[in-house]
């Protein structure tokens, strides 16, 4: 099971964080400023997980168009990183549980600042000891070398680090590098989808993680 693991990986968006609507309301507002449509919260959320540049590659109808769109999203994000977007409720008492326990990281294909920025603004509270977003010089998930950098920064055996995430990218992810994974329910991806990429572990719930690592959250009073 998972009695070998000494650090949880976490990947951000839709895992930790539902920032789905910073997310759309970023996207939409870059598309409209060079006169494209905006897309809706389903297409959107299919197209995150991949990384800034492939999320805006899908949303735009050509090639060309990608580059000035994704400079005003990022620029858009950038200015306010953090607008509706919060932790999941019920996972603070779990993150609260793991912290004396396990060592903790985040692994995003969003990009590096951002990732700092997001988690600057909601995460500051657990000591998060690798944080790690989408850099030009680094590979992003599904590579297995971003997690086994992550590893590395941890001083941790690739195989003592879970990976925690809520798409097919994160279990693939896991899967290359030898890692187990860990699969969330309450993500952007539909269960099928889910269940078909094969996560070593599935939860529904936070509760269920709680579980699944063998900690008991406090419940608040």
């Amino acid at each position: 099971m998972l009695t070998a693991v000494r650090a949880i990986v976490f990947d951000l968006d839709g895992t930790l964080v539902d920032s789905l609507a910073d997310i759309i309301a970023h996207l939409n507002a870059a598309l409209v400023d060079h006169g494209l449509p905006a897309r809706d919260a389903d297409e959107i959320a299919s197209y995150v997980g991949h990384g800034a540049d492939q999320l805006v590659m899908r949303a735009v109808p050509r090639a060309d168009q990608v580059a000035a769109v994704l400079a005003t999203f990022r620029a858009r994000y950038r200015s306010r990183p953090v607008i509706d977007s919060c932790v999941y409720a019920g996972l603070p008492a779990v993150l609260d549980a793991l912290v004396p326990r396990y060592r903790l990281a985040v692994l995003s294909n969003k990009p590096h600042e951002l990732t700092l920025d997001v988690c600057a603004a909601l995460l500051a509270r657990w000591p998060f000891a690798v944080i790690a977003g989408a850099r030009a010089d680094r590979p992003r998930k599904p590579d297995p070398q971003a997690l086994i950098d992550v590893a590395r920064e941890l001083d941790e055996d690739i195989t003592a680090c879970a990976l925690v995430g809520d798409t097919e990218v994160d279990v693939q992810t896991a899967r290359a590098a030898g890692a187990p994974s860990v699969g969330v329910a309450w993500g952007l991806r539909s269960l099928d989808v889910l269940v078909a990429a094969g996560p070593d572990h599935l939860v529904h719930a936070p509760n269920e993680l709680a579980t699944l690592f063998a900690v008991q959250p406090l419940q608040p009073h």
